[in-house]
Formats: C-alpha cells, sequence, structure tokens
C-alpha cells in the first residue's frame, strides 16, 4: 500500500469520527477459559489458541506463554504496525527491520515474598531496528509518531481507569 492508497482508505473513516465522535469509540475484548487440569487458561488469539501459564520463576513448567511476554507482543506488533503506516504516510520505503521489546519483572512481587516489591513489569525498552530510505532525522521523526500513536505504548505510558468486576 503506499499513501495514496492509505489517506483514500482512512479519509472517510477520518470524516467519519470528526462528525460523529462516539463512531470512533473502538470495543476491544478479549478472555481466557480456565483449565481446571493446571495452573493455566486458554485464550483465544486471531489464529488459534494460546495457553498461558505459570513462568518458570513462578512455579510453572516454562512451556506455556508467559502473560508479561504476551503483553511484549502486543506492544511490538502494534508499535510495528504503526511505524509501517506512519512510514507509508511519510512516503518511506522500508527494506527490512525488527522491533523488540524487552522487560523485567521481580518474582518476589508476584510470589509475595516482599510487600514492598512492585507486581508486574518495572523497566520495559522498546527498540527499533530499521532499515529504510530515511536519513537519521526523518527516522527519528518516524519513531517518535509511531510512540505517540501507538496505542498499547500509549496505554502502558498512561494507562487506563481499570476495574475488576465478579459474576457473569
Amino acid at each position: 500500500m503506499n499513501a495514496e492508497e492509505l489517506r483514500a482508505k482512512q479519509a472517510p473513516l477520518k470524516q467519519l469520527y470528526r462528525d460523529n465522535p462516539a463512531a470512533a469509540l473502538v470495543p476491544a475484548h478479549a478472555e481466557a477459559t480456565l483449565d481446571l487440569a493446571d495452573i493455566a487458561c486458554d485464550v483465544p488469539a486471531w489464529h488459534g489458541t494460546t495457553k498461558a501459564g505459570l513462568h518458570k520463576a513462578g512455579g510453572g513448567s516454562g512451556q506455556l506463554a508467559c502473560s508479561a511476554d504476551m503483553l511484549l507482543e502486543a506492544m511490538v506488533a502494534c508499535a510495528g504496525v504503526t511505524l509501517r503506516a506512519v512510514a507509508t504516510a511519510m512516503g518511506v520505503t522500508i527494506r527490512g527491520g525488527k522491533i523488540s521489546a524487552d522487560g523485567v519483572w521481580d518474582a518476589r512481587g508476584t510470589l509475595a515474598i516482599d510487600r514492598n516489591t512492585p507486581v508486574g513489569l518495572t523497566e520495559v525498552t522498546l527498540k527499533f531496528d530499521i532499515d529504510c530510505d530515511a536519513d537519521a532525522a526523518k527516522l527519528e521523526r518516524m519513531i517518535q509518531t509511531t510512540e505517540r500513536y501507538c496505542v498499547i505504548l500509549q496505554t502502558l505510558k498512561t494507562p487506563p481507569k481499570l476495574s475488576v468486576a465478579i459474576g457473569a
């Protein structure tokens, strides 16, 4: 897809969302089914089911998906798609590239060893290794624009209002 095709696809959507802001509210949904035979759950995904379980650092076998890794996978996927859209809109040709995310969490928090230790990822680094025809300044603008419009990255930077409910 080139910049003109992208603009043509997005133009009616942008106009709709300007005219009717409520139409721009996109619902997102995920669910998991508990595995009654293991400390695990099945998460339906776009192309199959992912079985998530305890990380080895929490007593798991290491054979099931780790939720922290899944979160980072969502981040690199979103950043990759956003970067491709930004590059297309800017007319930059990407010849190849890789986006990686590395995070750190302290098992003492999730295992309730130390109440002062945070539960969850406390450091995340998102790295772009892009081969393209943009000069360094334009590549930097592409990355900054990607950071600004990446849904998952922005969700982590500015967490949403969260609530927990019980029941059907």
